[in-house]
């Protein structure tokens, strides 16, 4: 028995203890008063304790202070939304809402400009909800309680929601300011981006009238981009046999923790620790020497958004007493290999065996077992082609985001990404047409076009002057990894020159989420320079 002890494997030994400068206009003082905020909002605004009180631009970080007081969980965003309505209506500015749920805020040309062809800052609501075990934040009631540490803005324990949460709070500045020289404009603030880019598909014709596009939703200062990946979900289901749980075995749980997560995009290439493939490896490999006579799968789960790497996966399972042994030195001998290959890139990964009280309910039966184990041990996750055109960015890659087996009923999600729409259909189908060989039904979903690079764009052109005059140097032009709105925008209102651009932040999708204060300093006197320098036309 484990006599309720829990068992961790380190890397050395068996039992172990847990491994892991502005030329612009600043945003304060251009600003007209604000209107009355609501009691909620109004409580989380920069006091002299406050992570927020001594930040520049102030209306940047007064807006994403607004953005942490309200809660914006996929396809949860109507009180973020109804907020910024009342704050647009406060101001005299028009707002629209189409029928998914997308804002539109506009505001005119300032004095002399108004007859100019708009611009469109773009940006959405929504953002992911991401914490480390234990912390107990519920995302649809609680704030974001950011830190500042080292001139980084940070959530310790949590997403800080800083994608997309400062673009959104930069293009709401800009319509505060009123001493910007600016063409119209038109903030586009979309919903359920995180969740399957589901605002932009549902979109509405004849909504927006801007000739040229902002998305304010990277994280590398210093780089402006004109093109990313499209992508699609693959969603597995697998109904499996039961039989009943042996008599006399102990329950137990085994948990692989402490990875570093992060976005499936950005982050897929640093070769980081997916935590549902490895402890899926852990359970194939006592499967290997032990077969389904010394331990049986009752639970087994990982993951909780398909954009972002998982951190933590856990399995529930049933174990022969006879067989304690030979069970905790097998995940010992796999949890000290899984740390040797992973040195440098995961330092906390942690493995532990702990004892569980005794669960009423039926196992997996064991020729099910074998096979979706087997499945997931061989189903891709990572990068599965480097680009060819674009040399040093992937191609096409791929997502084990979410996992949960439970109740007769295994449930899967993979989010594949590519710069190439076949190439992303071709990956999908080789994921289901794996899974299809055990009789899982498999759905291709939410599939989005990327955004074709067009590197003779005007716009992209008129922001690398304004970048080398701002700053000195030049901008580094890229494509992204990762799935931005812009594809689907453009392919719904054809003609608009768009460009992406974004302060430079770290960790987005996973909890220790930071965005580093300076470059949102840059970023906001980038947008003011670019304003006043769109043509006259």
């Amino acid at each position: 028995m484990l006599d309720g002890a829990d068992r961790d494997y380190a890397p050395t030994h068996r039992t172990m203890t847990d491994s892991a400068p502005s030329s612009a206009p600043t945003a304060a003082s251009s600003v007209s008063a604000a209107p009355a905020l609501s009691p909620r909002v109004a409580a989380y605004q920069p006091t002299p304790d406050f992570p927020f009180a001594d930040l520049q631009p102030v209306a940047v970080w007064r807006h994403f202070a607004a953005l942490c007081a309200i809660p914006r969980q996929s396809k949860h965003e109507a009180a973020l939304r109804d907020h910024l309505a009342a704050w647009a209506e406060g101001r005299g500015l028009a707002s629209e809402q189409d029928g998914v749920g997308n804002l539109v805020i506009r505001k005119p040309g300032s004095p002399g400009r108004e007859q100019e062809a708009g611009v469109i800052l773009q940006g959405h609501l929504d953002m992911v909800c991401q914490q480390n075990s234990g912390t107990g934040h519920d995302f649809q009631q609680d704030p974001i309680r950011p830190v500042l540490k080292d001139g980084w803005l940070l959530a310790e324990n949590t997403t800080l929601g800083a994608d997309n949460g400062i673009g959104v709070a930069l293009a709401l500045a800009a319509l505060e300011a009123d001493g910007l020289s600016h063409p119209p404009l038109e903030v586009l603030l979309t919903v359920d981006e995180e969740a399957g880019m589901g605002g932009a598909l549902g979109l509405a014709p004849g909504l927006l009238r801007g000739r040229y596009l902002i998305n304010i939703d990277t994280e590398e200062w210093g780089h402006l981009y004109l093109g990313c990946a499209g992508g699609m979900d693959v969603n597995v289901t697998y109904p499996y046999s039961s039989e009943p749980a042996p008599a006399g075995w102990t329950v137990a749980k085994i948990s692989l923790t402490g990875l570093s997560g992060g976005h499936s995009g950005i982050d897929i290439h640093k070769e980081r620790g997916n935590a549902i493939k490895l402890l899926v490896r852990l359970l194939g490999e006592l499967g290997q020497q032990l077969g389904a006579e010394a331990w049986r799968l009752l639970q087994l789960e990982g993951g909780t958004a398909r954009n972002a790497l998982p951190r933590e996966a856990f399995a529930t399972v049933i174990l022969d007493p006879a067989c304690l042994a030979e069970i905790e030195a097998t995940l010992a001998t796999g949890a000290q290999a899984l740390a040797r290959e992973l040195k440098g890139v995961e330092n906390g990964l942690s493995v532990r065996l702990s004892e569980l009280p005794s669960l009423a309910g039926p196992a997996m039966a064991p020729a099910a077992q074998r096979q979706l184990l087997a499945a997931l041990n061989a189903a891709p996750h990572g990068v599965a082609r480097m680009s060819q055109s674009v040399p040093g960015i992937v191609e096409t890659s791929n997502n084990l985001g979410v996992l949960s087996v439970a109740n007769g009923q295994a449930r899967a999600n993979f989010m594949v990404r590519s710069l190439v729409d076949s190439a992303a259909q071709a990956h999908a189908r080789r994921i289901a047409d794996l899974f299809g060989l055990i009789g899982a039904d498999c759905q291709l979903t939410d599939g989005y076009s990327g955004w074709k690079p067009n590197p003779d764009s005007p716009l992209l052109a008129l922001a690398q002057q304004v970048y080398a005059a701002q700053f000195g140097g030049s901008a580094q032009v890229e494509v992204i990894h990762a799935g931005l709105e812009c594809g689907i925008i453009g392919a719904k209102y054809p003609g608009l020159d768009m460009l992406s651009f974004g302060p430079t932040i770290h960790g987005a999708h996973a909890p220790g989420e930071r965005v580093e204060v300076e470059t949102v300093a840059r970023s906001w006197q980038f947008l003011v320079a670019l304003l006043a320098a769109l043509p006259r036309a």
